[in-house]
């Protein structure tokens, strides 16, 4: 038995060996494609040299400083990169060390900035959406919408959430052709229930990620998002943690939908595994609040601003850029959801294949026709997975997606650096693992 205290305690883990580029292999020597990154972060897949180069020539200089003393060149530098990349004036750089870090620094980011600018002490909830996940720290959990937050509920914060943008499921019964997008106006519903004085802001991801399968909002949603934001005069966070970085084909997802937010969150493919790092990207004009008033932001964490770590996510940024992946991220997944869908749909029990860029799901139901799910006591998802292990193939399974406990569905988020002939081979993988599954559905219970 091992001494590792592991998440899930009963099952039986893959032990890896070594990566190179978008495979991992394990101790036997078995070849998988890594198609879901980890947990989207292995953007530039594994064993990228360059990346490793200037880990390495980093480590040599200095590993550790602590930001409450020393700043350093990476960081700057990281810092002046990523403000030359992202929208409008998002051009101040917090780091920290991962996604429920950046979330959390962004919830308070978002109570002090209304105490800076004027005080207004009552701003301090955050509203965010059903299905959605936001972080493990206790802010950032109180601000999911899924049911990881069920078992901690006594601890969490008292924050609202509205309806998703969940067009295969739409809560309102409306469809593309009828949609009001009253998903968006939910939030202007909930506001006014709420009490605007009491709210700091909203956040969402520009395409839900792990407790959602890749669900992208109507083309409209961010821009009344936006309008509803500033009329009450609330902040608008996205979460970028799995979408930022070119993960679904522009170096910021929210970028697609035409608005500017006060604040992005960022982790994962910021610097594609390779040491842990996350971010909040904040506007200029909070920032300056911050500075014309108190000057300090009261929080921070031991490895925020690490140099080894931004040294990494420079390499990385980089290489984003020079290499043009967001571009190849765009191309290499518009033609992966094309082919999905060609192979996938007509399956009996895959009800829908969506997505953006190389951030693609697969939902699977019971009954195609009423959209009823599997029930969650299947464990449809896992064994689907499980499937296409055979099959060389890795996802990242999840549940809860019909009524926040059934409902089984799938994240494709494999490394940018895929190629099409690469994307063949998957699908080919998949479908594989889909037939076997097909034959032994019937017999599972």
């Amino acid at each position: 038995m091992s001494n590792v205290f592991y998440r899930n305690v009963n099952k039986n883990y893959l032990e890896v060996d070594h990566g190179e580029g978008i495979y991992l292999y394990d101790k036997e020597g078995n070849k998988y494609i890594d198609a879901c990154s980890g947990a989207a972060v292995s953007n530039l897949g594994h064993a990228h040299l360059r990346i490793i180069d200037a880990m390495v020539q980093q480590a040599k200089s200095v590993a550790f400083s602590h930001l409450s003393r020393w700043t350093s060149t990476p960081i700057q530098e990281l810092a002046d990169l990523i403000a030359s990349l992202a929208p409008g004036s998002l051009s101040k750089l917090y780091l920290v060390s991962g996604g429920s870090e950046a979330t959390e620094s962004a919830l308070k980011m978002a109570r002090q900035y209304y105490m800076e600018r004027d005080g207004k002490t009552g701003k301090y909830r955050i509203i965010s959406r059903w299905k959605s996940f936001h972080g493990n720290t206790i802010g950032s959990l109180s601000m999911t919408g899924d049911k990881r937050r069920g078992k901690y509920t006594p601890l969490l914060l008292n924050f609202p959430h509205i309806a998703p943008a969940y067009c295969y499921r739409c809560p309102f019964g409306k469809s593309q052709d009828t949609c009001n997008v009253d998903c968006a106006l939910d939030l202007e519903r909930t506001l006014k229930m709420e009490g605007a004085d009491h709210v700091a802001a909203f956040i969402a991801e520009s395409v839900g990620g792990a407790a959602c399968g890749a669900i992208v909002p109507h083309k409209d949603y961010f821009k009344i998002i936006r309008e509803i934001c500033d009329h009450y005069d609330i902040l608008f966070i996205a979460d970028e943690v799995m979408a930022g970085f070119g993960r679904t084909g522009s170096m910021f997802s929210i970028e697609d939908w035409g608005v500017v937010p006060d604040m992005i969150c960022a982790a994962k493919g910021m610097s594609a595994g390779y040491s842990p790092l996350g971010a909040v990207i904040a506007k200029e004009e909070i920032y300056n609040t911050f500075k014309q008033g108190s000057g300090v932001f009261v929080h921070g964490h031991t490895y925020g601003g690490n140099p080894l770590s931004a040294a990494v996510a420079l390499a990385v940024v980089k290489t984003l850029v020079e290499d043009k992946i967001v571009e190849n991220s765009r191309i290499v997944g518009e033609y992966l959801l094309t082919q999905l869908k060609e192979k996938l749909l007509p399956f009996s029990y895959v009800g829908d294949v969506r997505g953006k860029g190389l951030m693609l799901g697969v939902e699977i139901v019971k009954d195609k026709v009423t959209k009823e799910p599997f029930p969650v006591k299947m464990g449809m998802a896992e064994k689907l997975t499980s499937t296409l292990i055979k099959h060389g193939v890795i996802v990242y399974p999840g549940n809860g997606n019909a009524d926040g406990e059934n409902g089984d569905q799938f994240l494709l988020a494999p490394p940018l650096i895929i190629t099409k002939n690469q994307a063949d081979e998957l699908i080919e993988g998949m479908v594989a693992g889909f037939i076997e599954f097909d034959k032994n559905i019937g017999s599972m219970k």
